[in-house]
């Protein structure tokens, strides 16, 4: 993946200020308004000329900036549904929801929910009743939606529901907040009786793309956080002095850091393979899938390493809620988890090499033929 760097020179200017904030838990609305302006939350909007490999770019910069915005939602999730459903993208933050009656093979703790309240599964105001419940033969649907990433700062959920895509306003529901470890919204939404702004069909395998691509924007913020955690290390041990001198310049505080470094490098080639396999081969590729479950299994990995060294670094002072360490630290620790844990991407990984067979199985690994 060539990186564009001004692309990274431009994101990370804007999302400097926002770094500064240790308290804040909420979004980050100066830095979202400046990303958008910047045309930053929408990169892989074709009519924008970004591509996937820009989107990464950002996602990085925006892990090791710890930033507080909904930039892979917006884009990359919420945003690709409501255009593969030939529906309108909603202006400001987004997330996009998979409902439990759509069936298919998902990571535990993703967002999730269920329509209820009606009858009418074809379509809003008409169709044929599936008796499966969520829109009214009014037009009007009722939603218990749960673990929305930003749901309390959303501007509308775009919610894949069966064969069907629906945009709700987020402004008409109750909002029952909750976090993760790093503090990062996941609410619970519930709507009533509310008319959806747009409707479409869904693409084919929608609740498929949704993971991989939510697996692999998750990769490339742990790749960022990971690549934060290890230059806040790296130049605290320059700084802080024992028996006379920089911690950094004794051999096992810079064994451990060499570790991470090589930690921090594994994830961003996994990271940066998935999103050139991604770009050239589409997320229905049996190969995409593939790289896609080895980056996210492979980041959730080095979360865990680098977060341990980045503490061991800075000893106590980086457990402290005032020391700007524990933003990316305990962002490696719930993105590891979230959009699929290590374990799950490993099964992934692990029964697609036998599904290869010793024949498929190099051709698998190196992309080649």
């Amino acid at each position: 993946m060539a990186r564009n760097t001004d692309l990274a020179d431009l994101a990370a200017s804007i999302l400097a200020a926002g770094s500064d904030d240790r308290e804040g838990t909420g979004l980050d609305t100066a830095a979202w308004k400046a990303c958008a302006g910047a045309g930053l939350t929408s990169l892989t909007d074709p009519e924008t000329g970004g591509t996937l490999d820009d989107a990464a770019v950002l996602l990085e910069v925006a892990g090791a900036a710890a930033a507080r915005l909904p930039l892979a939602e917006t884009d990359l999730l919420a945003g690709w549904l409501a255009r593969a459903a030939g529906l309108a993208v909603p202006d400001g933050p987004l997330a996009a929801v998979v409902t439990d009656a759509t069936g298919g093979d998902r990571p535990a703790g993703a967002a999730g929910g269920a329509l209820t309240g009606g009858g009418t599964h074809g379509g809003i105001g008409g169709g044929t009743d599936g008796g499966t419940g969520g829109v009214t033969g009014s037009g009007t649907v009722s939603a218990e939606l749960t673990r929305v990433p930003w749901g309390r700062s959303l501007a509308a959920v775009v919610v894949l529901d069966g064969d069907r895509v629906l945009v709700l306003d987020a402004a008409a529901a109750r909002v029952t907040e909750g976090v993760n470890l790093a503090e990062e919204p996941r609410d619970g939404l519930t709507l009533d009786a509310v008319t959806p702004t747009a409707t479409g069909t869904a693409p084919a395998a929608a609740a498929t793309e949704l993971t991989l691509r939510a697996a692999l924007a998750r990769s490339l913020l742990l790749a960022g956080a990971a690549r934060g955690a290890l230059a806040a290390s790296v130049a605290y041990a320059g700084e802080r002095t024992q028996f006379g001198r920089p911690i950094g310049r004794f051999q096992a505080v810079q064994q451990m850091l060499a570790e991470a470094g090589s930690e921090v490098a594994a994830a961003s080639a996994a990271s940066a393979a998935a999103t050139s396999t991604a770009q050239r081969a589409g997320f229905a590729a049996a190969e995409t899938a593939f790289a896609v479950a080895a980056a996210k299994a492979r980041c959730s990995e080095a979360a865990t390493a680098v977060a341990r060294i980045a503490h061991q670094v800075h000893g106590a002072i980086g457990f402290t809620r005032e020391h700007a360490l524990r933003l990316v630290t305990t962002r490696l620790w719930a993105w590891r988890d979230e959009d699929g844990t290590e374990a799950y991407w490993n099964d992934r990984v692990g029964a697609a090499a036998l599904a290869a067979g010793a024949d498929g199985l190099w051709p698998l690994v190196t992309g080649r033929p």
